[in-house]
C-alpha cells in the first residue's frame, strides 16, 4: 500500500486509490480504518465514476501510531490529508468523512478551501464537546483502553450497544493500538471548535447527514448548514451515530446525486 509522509513530523499515512474520474477522498471515524469504505459498499458504489482515495488516520489502521496527544491536533490531521492528496497527485477532490473524518473535512475546508470540490459530512460536527467520546462509545472507554487495550474497548462498546458490532467495524477496531487511541481521544476532545465565522466562510458545496437517533450530531449538522452558504442537511431516519453508514443504500441515494450536481 502506498504511504504519504506528513512534512511536519514525518508520520507515515497509509492510503489507497481505486477507480478513475474526479478524486473522492474518504476519511473514516474514530477507532476505525479505511477498510470500512470497502466493507460497507461505498468504494464499489463510487469507483465507477470517481477515483476513490481512502486513508487511515494517524493512530489507526496501517498509518503511523504516535502516542502523544499533541501528535493528534486537528491541524496535523489536516496536514496528513493534504499529504495524501499530494502523494496521489490530486490538486482538487471531493471529500467525504464520517464522525471525526467529517470534522477533518470542515477543518480542511477552512484551511485549504481550494483543494475541495465538495464536502459530505456523515455524523459529523465542527464543535466537539468534552465528554462527547464517552457519550458516543461508553463512559469508561479510557480505562478500558488503559487496562485491556482494544479487546476491552470493543467489549465495552458492544455492552453499551447491547449487541455485537458489524464484523467489518469490529475487525477495524481490534486492529488499532490502545495507547495511540488513548492519545488520539485525549486530543480530539481538547481541540477547539471551528469558529462560526470560519464556518460561514466555507463556500464549497456541502451535504451534511446525520441519523435521527444521533441528536447531538443532528443539531450540530443543522447549525452548520445554517452557517454555510451552500450546505444542506439531510436526516437519516432511525440511525444512531454508530449506524450512520449502514446500510449504505439510503446514504448513497442522497450522496451520489449531490456529487453529480456539483
Amino acid at each position: 500500500m502506498p504511504l504519504a509522509c506528513n512534512p511536519q513530523d514525518g508520520t507515515e499515512i497509509s492510503w489507497d486509490s481505486v477507480g478513475e474520474g474526479p478524486a473522492l477522498l474518504l476519511v473514516h471515524g474514530s477507532a476505525l480504518s479505511r477498510a470500512i469504505w470497502r466493507g460497507f459498499g461505498y468504494t464499489k458504489a463510487f469507483r465507477e465514476q470517481y477515483r476513490v482515495i481512502t486513508m487511515d488516520l494517524r493512530g489507526h489502521g496501517r498509518s503511523g501510531k504516535p502516542t502523544r496527544p499533541s501528535d493528534y491536533a486537528m491541524a496535523t490531521l489536516v496536514a496528513d490529508a493534504l499529504a495524501v492528496l499530494d502523494a496521489a497527485g490530486v490538486q482538487q477532490a471531493h471529500f467525504g468523512g464520517y464522525s471525526v473524518g467529517a470534522r477533518l473535512g470542515f477543518s480542511l475546508a477552512v484551511a485549504e478551501p481550494g483543494r475541495l470540490l465538495s464536502l459530505a459530512s456523515l455524523g459529523g460536527t465542527y464543535r466537539i464537546q468534552p465528554g462527547t467520546i464517552g457519550e458516543l462509545f461508553f463512559p469508561e472507554y479510557d480505562a478500558a483502553l488503559r487496562e485491556g487495550g482494544m479487546p476491552s474497548f470493543v467489549e465495552g462498546w458492544e455492552a453499551r450497544m447491547g449487541g455485537t458490532l458489524d464484523p467489518q467495524a469490529r475487525a477495524a477496531f481490534l486492529a488499532n493500538n490502545g495507547a495511540s487511541l488513548r492519545a488520539y481521544f485525549a486530543q480530539t476532545e481538547a481541540d477547539p471548535a471551528i469558529p462560526d465565522s470560519d464556518m460561514a466562510a466555507i463556500t464549497v458545496p456541502a451535504l451534511l447527514m446525520a441519523g435521527s437517533r444521533d441528536s447531538g450530531r443532528v443539531a450540530d449538522s443543522q447549525r452548520a448548514a445554517e452557517l454555510m452558504p451552500h450546505a444542506r442537511f439531510v436526516e437519516l431516519p432511525g440511525r444512531s451515530h454508530g449506524s450512520t453508514l449502514v446500510p449504505p443504500g439510503p446514504v448513497l441515494a442522497h450522496w451520489l446525486p449531490f456529487l453529480e450536481s456539483v
